[in-house]
């Protein structure tokens, strides 16, 4: 079937008030999700579109003395393949999982 990727840009900042080191900066980095390309898969992603908006999708977290972007609490499928054990598919849960979630 046909796929929705979501390709999202985070740039390195200055860290906010409200991150676990506020003023300090971060790296930011590419990220990529993938969905089906169904009524479902495009109603989760109008979902995760509006838990980006709110600051949901990503956090900031220290790895080897840097902060850097990394994926928030929400699940998303990072690879189009290998199942859920790597985040991918076939994954017949994830939409229902996910929209829990949102």
């Amino acid at each position: 079937g046909t796929v929705l990727m979501l390709v999202i840009k985070m740039l390195s900042s200055p860290s906010k008030v409200n991150d676990p080191r506020p003023g300090q900066p971060y790296k930011g980095g590419d990220f990529c999700a993938f969905l089906p390309d169904n009524r479902e898969g495009q109603k989760t992603a109008m979902l995760l579109r509006k838990a980006f908006v709110h600051g949901l999708i990503f956090q900031i977290k220290s790895c080897n003395g840097e902060e850097r972007v990394t994926w928030g609490r929400i699940p998303h499928k990072t690879s189009w393949d290998g199942g859920k054990a790597r985040n991918g598919y076939p994954d017949a849960q994830y939409l229902r999982e996910v929209c829990t979630v949102l």
